[in-house]
């Protein structure tokens, strides 16, 4: 992230930030500006999970609030590296008018292990991925999102994010192959049996997805601009957007494209 700031043209307009716990502080790059410790886990809001103090991205997000002049945030997971133009590219998506980007990981060789690599880890096409990691989000659309208690490093922190961005967002952008991010390890998917991950499970299906399912729209969810066919396959082949809900919008959309055709025809009788 340091790298690919100081390769920016835009490097005065971008601020590198950190929120953590306290016995965390020492390790928090001098590039980093620090925010104000987090308070709380997810250990604090469900007693039923030990060991793993892990944060909740409610109260990560919310730390923006320390940051003055701030028009969009990032929030990327911590195990993916951005390429030394990855701040440029999302300038120029922005000025094509987009209130949010969702971009897709690439995945290269887990056999890299050194800094001294990263020249051949930026040259490494590797492979695509079908998860949401990096997400650019217009700060005003923070206040509508709905956070419930996911924690962050589990399944369910990318469907939260990702199911929030298309529900809120006006022009949102989904990138899902471009050579802008990567990842250490060829792996899709996480087991998915740990305690954890039913509490994020559990959260975002009974807490989270019922107030976002008035605001779905299919033509905002990625794949929603292409052919039937193929935004079926696409749509029920990701695991982190879930078919149930596909078929529902699918359905909602050919009832407005029915009437509107029904309506077409009953304005031209009207006009003979």
């Amino acid at each position: 992230m340091i790298r690919a700031k100081n390769a920016s043209n835009h490097t005065d307009k971008i601020k590198l930030v950190c929120t953590h716990f306290e016995e965390d502080k020492s390790i928090v790059p001098a590039e980093f500006q620090s925010l104000s410790n987090l308070t709380r886990s997810v250990l604090d809001v469900n007693s039923k999970l030990e060991r793993r103090k892990l944060p909740l991205i409610a109260d990560i997000l919310q730390k923006i609030e320390e940051i003055d002049e701030v028009s969009y945030v990032i929030f990327t997971n911590m195990d993916i590296a951005l390429m030394p133009y990855f701040y440029d590219a999302v300038f120029t998506y922005l000025d094509k008018g987009h209130d949010a980007i969702v971009i897709n990981r690439r995945r290269i060789s887990g056999t890299y292990r050194k800094i001294e690599e990263l020249p051949l880890m930026y040259a490494d096409m590797g492979k695509s991925h079908p998860g949401f990691d990096c997400f650019v989000i217009k700060k005003e659309l923070l206040q509508q999102f709905v956070m419930g208690n996911i924690c962050v490093g589990i399944s369910f922190l990318e469907a939260t994010l990702v199911h929030n961005i298309f529900s809120f967002a006006k022009n949102p952008l989904f990138v899902p192959d471009a050579h802008l991010t990567f990842h250490i390890g060829m792996d899709v998917l996480v087991p998915r049996t740990n305690d954890f991950y039913k509490h994020n499970r559990k959260e975002f299906f009974e807490r989270i997805e019922p107030q976002l399912k008035p605001h779905f729209d299919l033509k905002k969810f990625p794949y929603g601009a292409l052919p039937l066919p193929k935004r079926a396959i696409k749509w029920m082949l990701n695991p982190s957007i879930f078919t149930k809900n596909y078929v529902k919008m699918e359905g909602k959309n050919f009832w407005y494209k029915t009437k509107a055709q029904l309506d077409e025809v009953r304005w031209r009788i009207l006009q003979k």
